[in-house]
């Protein structure tokens, strides 16, 4: 069967929002374009924005299910982003200079007995992923099918958070990438390492809720990974139906 790109997906905010494309221009050494570009620290964070931190500097899903729910949009000319939540107000603004509004925004949407959000950082020409290489994250219907067999629930693909999403492999055949080279339409890349995975993938894309316990379905197959961590080598563009091989 021809394995084919399906979807691609870019978080504008880390942990707040994702967005579709039809096609995006990747570079060597770099993260996807305007994924992860901001971050938002919170009041124990040791990050100040000068370079990579770990993730949890952030507010993220994994501690505040109900940010899963939240979905962006974002104007690339002017750097505004529009987020929607089925319980928050729609809302456009920009993250640095409207801060203290954005602050306000997810308030409500963050645990009262969490470290909350304070500030927003943005790393130069780095999105803030959660590896200390840029990557670019990879994932499989096929994979994703059989975990909902598992589970006898439908998961949404939105639960993983990835960017690319393939068709035509046997489910978890995409580990076997791993040290070998990848390629999308122009994009050639290092698959360097298998996501491992936290509690953000249990809360429910639609309403932030923690519904279905991936991790445990995860660890009964003997590990708690889902998708693979690519490095761009070559760089392109991809877009909607290219086809995959391995170099």
């Amino acid at each position: 069967m021809t394995l084919k790109l399906t979807h691609i997906w870019r978080h504008p905010i880390k942990s707040h929002g994702r967005e579709a494309l039809d096609k995006v221009n990747l570079s060597q050494g770099r993260t996807m374009p305007w994924d992860r570009t901001w971050a938002i620290a919170h009041e124990a964070a040791k990050a100040d924005g000068s370079k990579w931190a770990h993730c949890t500097n952030f507010s993220r899903t994994s501690k505040a299910p109900n940010l899963a729910a939240i979905n962006a949009r974002l104007d690339e000319t002017n750097e505004n982003i529009t987020l929607t939540h089925p319980d928050r107000p729609e809302i456009t603004l920009h993250p640095e200079r409207d801060s203290v509004a954005l602050m306000e925004w997810v308030k409500p949407l963050m645990p009262e007995n969490r470290a909350q959000s304070v500030r927003v950082l943005r790393v130069p020409d780095r999105g803030m992923t959660d590896t200390n290489f840029p990557s670019v994250s990879i994932g499989s219907l096929a994979s994703n099918a059989a975990l909902s067999e598992m589970l006898e629930t439908e998961l949404s693909l939105l639960r993983w958070r990835i960017n690319l999403w393939v068709d035509g492999l046997a489910p978890w055949q995409e580990f076997d990438f791993v040290g070998k080279t990848l390629q999308i339409g122009e994009v050639v890349f290092n698959i360097r390492e298998p996501i491992e995975r936290c509690m953000a993938t249990m809360a429910n894309p639609l309403n932030g809720e923690r519904d279905v316990d991936t991790l445990g379905a995860l660890k009964r197959l003997g590990h708690q990974d889902f998708g693979i961590h690519g490095e761009v080598v070559q760089g392109g563009e991809i877009k909607l139906g290219d086809t995959l091989q391995l170099l």
